[in-house]
């Protein structure tokens, strides 16, 4: 995909990766909006002269009245990034984590489905477009402190499969964009190597840029995550990854 031509909508825009993304591809040429929560930090890209739209995609009827308000005024919409997304800890010994389970599936993965579901029909009349999704290399390689975000983002995976196979045909492509650790929203202070936001964006970039744009879009710092199966390190780097059990307030001391 060309990102110096586009119409962009990135849902969850509003901070971390989805900002500065944004800021990337309007740095590219393209037009871009951005779709979230938090009234200030839209106030901020406002100012920066992006379109901005509120939006809860924990809400169908505020997915819809986003994708109205958006179509309305961007009817040359041809990407739509869905970067929506909640990280928090779980302790499974304890019962009380099922709401913050509830809270990520709700947001991560059916924030997403309502997300596609709104623009799906726009872009398929288009002929052409891009949906990119977010996963995360915890998709592909647990991190035990956080079940339930793993088990959201494997399972946005499998929905970004089964999404490009049924899209197929129609002119519109499912990219798939897979962080490892980004040192934004904290990350830094849990994953001690977590990749530079500005390194980070920078691959992305040159990866959307290949013809053909690839199917996931991989930056070196995830392909142990991803491939760790198939590579024979997937049983050692989860026992590694486990030793983090120790940051639950239950595992304390």
């Amino acid at each position: 995909m060309d990102p110096s031509n586009r119409t962009v909508l990135i849902v969850g825009g509003t901070s971390g990766i989805g900002r500065e993304l944004a800021r990337r591809f309007a740095a590219a040429g393209s037009t871009v909006a951005v779709g979230g929560r938090n009234p200030e930090a839209l106030a901020e890209l406002a100012g920066e002269g992006f379109g901005t739209f509120g939006v809860d995609v924990t809400d169908s009827s505020s997915v819809a009245s986003l994708r109205d308000a958006v179509l309305a005024r961007y009817p040359g919409l041809d990407t739509v990034v869905t970067m929506s997304g909640v990280m928090l800890l779980e302790d499974l010994r304890d019962p009380a984590h099922f709401e913050a389970a509830e809270t990520m599936i709700d947001t991560n993965l059916v924030g997403t489905i309502r997300v596609i579901d709104a623009f799906t029909p726009h872009l398929v009349r288009r002929g052409a477009g891009t949906f990119i999704t977010v996963t995360s290399g915890i998709a592909f390689l647990p991190f035990p402190p956080m079940p339930s975000y793993a088990a959201s983002k494997a399972a946005v995976h499998a929905y970004s499969e089964a999404l490009r196979a049924q899209l197929d045909g129609t002119g519109v492509g499912v990219v798939e964009l897979v962080p490892p650790a980004v040192a934004t929203a904290d990350q830094e202070k849990v994953v001690s190597h977590a990749l530079p936001l500005d390194d980070f964006a920078t691959e992305v970039m040159q990866l959307l840029s290949v013809n053909p744009t690839p199917h996931e879009i991989l930056v070196k710092g995830v392909l142990m995550h991803r491939w760790a199966e198939r590579d024979g390190t997937y049983d050692d780097l989860v026992a590694q990854r486990s030793q983090a059990l120790a940051m639950l307030p239950s595992r304390e001391g």
